[in-house]
């Protein structure tokens, strides 16, 4: 079970809603129906996305809104969830979808103030499995940081690589990043994967291959592949967002990178 500091996270909860309000609130009319690289969703239906989840984290029913079955980007239940809470917003004008965002990170906020260590360290649902309820924070800043990014790239204003909120989402990457080097890759027991991230979200990710694929804090030796790439192209490479995995430059075993490149994608 993961334990996390409950200060830092909700910290970095605070720093994730404040980036995405800002960003909403400064959307011009013509901007919230922007395709995004999300397949299905536009600008609108991300800052929705972030609402219903949040309304679910407070306990509110799910809207009874139907979801047509043929929604291509629907792929499991979670999904079908989640297009709930977009459906219902589709209809809605931005100033109400912006009025429904603030007031609902408002109650999260006064919630989550309300939680201790202990509370935090309890065991609970995650969109990764059974874990404490800190894990599903920070995978709640992760969820929310990388929909902003869809936006952001949307509508052409980048930013927010640095801070907390970014510094988290390479926590939680780096705890899950052993799956894709160990499973999806399939690198062999003895063998290392090296991720070299650079720019404003640099950081060095070193995977080991024992009896599984794990993170480690440094390798005994030199790594059987490196994978150096932009930290923010990385974030989009592992959220299966469409980027280019040419921009990754491999080095040691091309095989091994080349495979670990192929299987980036993990995310949901």
């Amino acid at each position: 079970m993961t334990v996390v500091d409950r200060d830092r996270v909700v910290a970095t909860l605070d720093e994730a809603f404040d980036a995405v309000i800002a960003l909403a609130e400064g959307l011009a009319p013509g901007e919230w129906d922007l395709a995004t690289a999300c397949p299905g969703w536009s600008v609108k239906d991300h800052v929705s996305h972030v609402i219903g989840t949040e309304a679910m984290l407070l306990g509110r029913p799910l809207p009874e809104v139907e979801v047509p079955d043929d929604l291509a980007h629907v792929r499991n239940d979670i999904g079908r969830f989640n297009e709930v809470w977009v459906e219902t917003y589709r209809p809605r004008r931005p100033a109400e979808v912006v009025a429904d965002l603030r007031s609902i990170v408002a109650e999260r906020r006064a919630a989550l103030a309300g939680m201790d260590q202990a509370a935090f360290d309890e065991d609970s649902f995650t969109p990764a499995g059974p874990d404490t309820y800190g894990r599903f924070m920070r995978i709640r800043v992760m969820d929310i940081w990388f929909h902003e990014q869809d936006i952001r790239e949307a509508v052409g204003r980048p930013g927010h690589l640095e801070g907390m909120a970014p510094a988290v989402v390479l926590d939680e990457v780096s705890a899950a990043i052993g799956y894709v080097v160990g499973k999806r890759a399939a690198a062999p027991a003895g063998s290392s994967v090296r991720f070299e991230l650079t720019g404003p979200m640099a950081r060095r990710i070193d995977v080991e291959v024992t009896d599984r694929a794990r993170t480690v804090d440094a390798l005994a030796g030199e790594p059987t592949a490196t994978l150096t790439v932009p930290g923010h192209h990385f974030t989009r490479l592992v959220g299966g967002r469409g980027a280019d995995p040419a921009q990754v430059q491999v080095s040691g075993d091309a095989e091994l990178g080349a495979a670990v490149v192929a299987n980036l994608g993990y995310m949901i």
